[in-house]
């Protein structure tokens, strides 16, 4: 009777396990209704001071904890795979050998076993998934439900037309002309960052801070931004950054172009602080980097912003784009070559597969639009542009 009960429980655990991923999904998808709930008690309590503990934690250690973690598990997966492929083959070639009945009879048991092995491994797999998922989730991944933060700035994004766009490019053009003729330059004449990113880990927070003094949901006690080690590695997939809610790390790709770092760390910061979306933590971004004392940084803000407003330009009216590209000042012009030509090199299938994972990771977050929502940035600085206030960002 108690070996019955022991099997009964064993089940019911391995089902609740099991259960983990959907039950996942279905918090994810049943919260999104409460996005005023989410914003109280989940992103401004929970979610940031846990963010807070596991960011100043992880902090200890010098190097980025997130990608030893992320190394140690694709070898792990990889080595489980190649092991249940390479003994799945081994059994298969032993059943089908040419051999007596009598000898094959006795092949297929241990070939049964091979195959429950396989289907105990599949759902160990399963369930490691679920769980991860699951965690994502209950740390961080409901931020994505919290009240957008056009609502939190008061900002209402609406249709704009292609006439406000250009005027909004021709702004940033100008602005950006403006800013660049200060900077220095490395002997190619792009824009060269004074004390690369161990400056940028450290003046990044300090931009954040000042943006929190508009927006307290910006502020809070985090841990600094780490350099990923294998960051020419991460160019060939196209990431410039990532937050890892595992361990509240900002993690940032430090071989991408010199201007891009400060945008991008920012960027990863408004992750860190609760902010889900890819096209609000590009606008925090900008925000940050304009709030910022730094010169370089305001650069990387207004450049950012740029690029976005001129490629949504190009698309909907592209004489008008190819236009405005004639009034960049040569120190302008170079670095956005030189960034086109960086990311050039590394174009290429490793791309467009992380590409498309990421759009299907940004629909499962109900992001509709996918990958082209990050195209959502332009409709948060044209809101800007309208919005008629004594703290605006726009030059």
């Amino acid at each position: 009777m108690k070996i019955k009960r022991a099997a009964k429980r064993k089940w019911v655990l391995k089902l609740l396990f099991l259960m983990l991923g959907p039950l996942g999904l279905a918090l994810a998808w049943g919260t999104a209704a409460i996005p005023a709930g989410i914003e109280y008690f989940y992103s401004l309590r929970f979610s940031k001071s846990l963010a807070s503990f596991l960011s100043l934690t992880s902090g200890i250690f010098p190097f980025s904890l997130a990608e030893v973690l992320v190394v140690l598990l694709v070898l792990l997966l990889l080595i489980g795979i190649i092991s249940v492929t390479v003994k799945s083959l081994i059994s298969l070639l032993k059943i089908w050998h040419p051999r007596s009945r009598k000898s094959l009879g006795k092949e297929r048991p241990r070939f049964r076993q091979k195959t429950v092995g396989f289907l105990a491994y599949t759902y160990r797999a399963i369930v490691l998934l679920g769980v991860i998922y699951f965690s994502f989730i209950l740390i961080w991944g409901l931020n994505y439900n919290r009240l957008s933060f056009a609502e939190i700035a008061g900002l209402e994004v609406q249709e704009s037309s292609v006439e406000e766009l250009a005027e909004l490019s021709g702004r940033l053009i100008a602005r950006a002309n403006e800013l660049r003729l200060s900077l220095p330059e490395d002997s190619r004449g792009v824009f060269q960052l004074e004390g690369g990113f161990e400056a940028v880990r450290t003046l990044a927070p300090l931009a954040l801070a000042k943006a929190g003094e508009i927006y307290p949901e910006l502020k809070g006690n985090f841990g600094r931004p780490k350099p990923v080690f294998l960051s020419e590695l991460m160019s060939y997939t196209g990431i410039t950054g990532i937050y890892f809610p595992f361990t509240g790390e900002a993690n940032v790709n430090v071989d991408i172009p010199d201007s891009q770092l400060p945008a991008t760390t920012c960027h990863e910061l408004a992750h860190q602080r609760g902010f889900a979306r890819e096209d609000e933590a590009n606008y925090i971004a900008w925000v940050a980097c304009n709030l910022s004392e730094e010169p370089a940084f305001q650069y990387s803000g207004v450049q950012m912003a740029l690029i976005y407003a001129m490629n949504a330009l190009y698309e909907h009216a592209p004489e008008k784009a190819l236009e405005l590209q004639q009034q960049y000042s040569p120190q302008v012009a170079r670095d956005l070559k030189h960034i086109s030509e960086y990311w050039k090199k590394y174009e290429g299938k490793a791309e467009e597969v992380v590409s498309d994972i990421n759009d299907a990771y940004l629909k499962s977050n109900r992001q509709a639009e996918g990958v082209q929502s990050y195209g959502r940035m332009v409709d948060l600085l044209l809101a800007e542009q309208k919005a008629d206030r004594e703290k605006r960002m726009l030059p």
